[in-house]
């Protein structure tokens, strides 16, 4: 048998999917690697952490009794605006800045200011912290020796690429997550660079997800356990590979994600434009998938977990005892600022309704509520603007293994959603590895062979309208406190 080899780095771990040619996952195995916040509205990881989970995840997944040497391709994801500069020696200059920090907040209203409607025109988007152009202006201006130092930049998956290859590119999905790229002539601008003074040649060449770009070098094998000469292709970024893996490959497709962040992206024939929006290519030519965004679904229960104890399943567990609305606690997921509809990274999360019958159970039950309350307020912000999305949709992220959850989210967005095998973004880039190696004629080949759906929620009618009554509250919430978030603190 021979398989195809996925791998995913997202906000705090990566995971591997194997897949045979049949279309049939043979092993996963996952990984978790920490983030560092060393100050208010920091986020950042460190490369070799990255590189360390991705051996280990190798060599675990050969160690499940499978031969390197029956690997036909290698494919890598990632999440995006995740910059790894680099000096000329290819070593990184400082930790990767993560796309949730926030630090380049006062950077991202200055370019709104003063180059906002021309970064618009050329990007499909506003500047906003998750970008890296705010992020290396920022940079610029605290570490002015980094960017002199800078020769390379790289985005994650392309690094931890670079460390199998030692080829040095992106794909143009990625590029298009920069904010450095005209997405009207396809190719980096250097109008944009200038903004943040990054010279164009520091920026790396573009191919497509699906090319082949190098092969394992020895070195890498010898880490890995991967066979020397393996193919690997370029890749993308993690939303692709999710949406790939949940077979949205055709018009009207609609996936929501609860992963780090929440996502509800819909397959249309061309871009959307709008403050509220996220515009990306998809990897099938001629397609997009603009989709609103949660900036933190899934890391905010993580971040529940971590700050309050627990696991995952004795949270849920709990929570499921819990009545819908939490015995009127509500919770905002702005603990990183928020995307949509606000584009305000000055937001705070916020617990209220609080009362003394308040057990751990209610906040945990209030932060899966919340974040899918957040949803809801994208699934609106699609309806307004005009995005033509499907009655129903694919659960996907890592999130969407709660079954709790997937019941919170088909009620609280009043939608069908649909359950697959496995939505994880290293499947995804497994069957963009079997697109590549000439495995599948096409992403819909390989979306009809990989993509298999295991059962669907349906929302209940009288829990759609109980949220419909919460969800007027939380908004109200929402709109009175961020006066008080956007003051200047002292």
């Amino acid at each position: 048998m021979k398989y195809l080899l996925g791998i995913d780095f997202g906000g705090g771990s990566s995971k591997v999917t194997l897949l045979d040619t049949h279309g049939n996952i043979a092993a996963q195995h996952a990984v978790e690697y920490p983030t560092a916040h060393p100050a208010p509205g920091a986020c950042e990881q460190s490369p070799a952490d990255w590189l360390s989970a991705l051996c280990e995840n190798t060599r675990a997944v050969l160690g499940a009794g499978f031969s390197a040497s029956d690997i036909l391709a290698v494919a890598i994801d990632s999440a995006t605006h995740t910059a790894v500069l680099c000096d000329g020696e290819m070593t990184p200059l400082r930790p990767a800045i993560h796309w949730t920090d926030s630090r380049a907040q006062a950077e991202a209203e200055e370019l709104r200011a003063e180059a906002g409607k021309r970064i618009f025109a050329l990007t499909c988007h506003k500047p906003d912290t998750i970008w890296t152009l705010p992020q290396l202006l920022w940079l610029s201006r605290r570490e002015p020796e980094t960017m002199r130092a800078l020769r390379h930049l790289f985005f994650e998956k392309d690094y931890i690429r670079y460390f199998l290859t030692g080829v040095w590119c992106t794909d143009y999905i990625e590029a298009e997550g920069s904010m450095l790229f005209d997405v009207t002539r396809g190719a980096w601008s250097a109008e944009l660079a200038a903004l943040c003074g990054v010279p164009l040649a520091a920026l790396p060449p573009v191919v497509s997800p699906t090319d082949i770009v190098g092969a394992v070098t020895p070195g890498a094998a010898a880490k890995t356990g991967l066979l020397a000469g393996t193919p690997v292709v370029c890749g993308t970024t993690d939303t692709a590979m999710e949406l790939f893996a949940a077979g949205a490959v055709g018009l009207g497709d609609t996936t929501v994600k609860l992963a780090t962040a929440g996502r509800i992206c819909v397959i249309t024939d061309r871009a959307y434009p709008h403050r509220d929006l996220v515009n990306y290519s998809h990897i099938v030519k001629g397609l997009w998938y603009p989709g609103t965004a949660t900036k933190a679904a899934a890391s905010s229960l993580r971040w529940y977990r971590d700050t309050f104890g627990g696991n995952y399943r004795e949270l849920d567990a709990a929570a499921a005892e819990i009545p819908v609305g939490a015995g009127g606690l509500l919770y905002h997921p702005y603990i990183n600022g928020e995307l949509t509809p606000f584009a305000d990274p000055a937001l705070c999360g916020s617990f209220t309704g609080i009362r003394s019958t308040h057990t751990k159970a209610h906040f945990t039950r209030a932060v899966l509520e919340g974040v899918a309350l957040s949803l809801l307020h994208s699934k609106q912000t699609l309806a307004g603007i005009g995005v033509p999305a499907g009655r129903g949709a694919v659960l996907i992220g890592g999130g969407a293994k709660s079954p709790l959850w997937q019941k919170i989210t088909a009620d609280c967005l009043g939608m069908t959603l649909r359950l697959t095998e496995s939505s994880d973004s290293s499947l995804g880039s497994a069957m963009l590895a079997g697109v590549a190696a000439g495995v599948f004629e096409n992403p819909a080949a390989a979306a009809k062979r990989c993509v298999h759906e295991t059962g669907t929620v349906t929302p209940d009618a009288e829990n759609t309208a109980a949220y419909a009554k919460i969800f007027a509250r939380y908004v109200r919430i929402a709109e009175a406190l961020a006066p008080i978030y956007r003051e200047e603190t002292p």
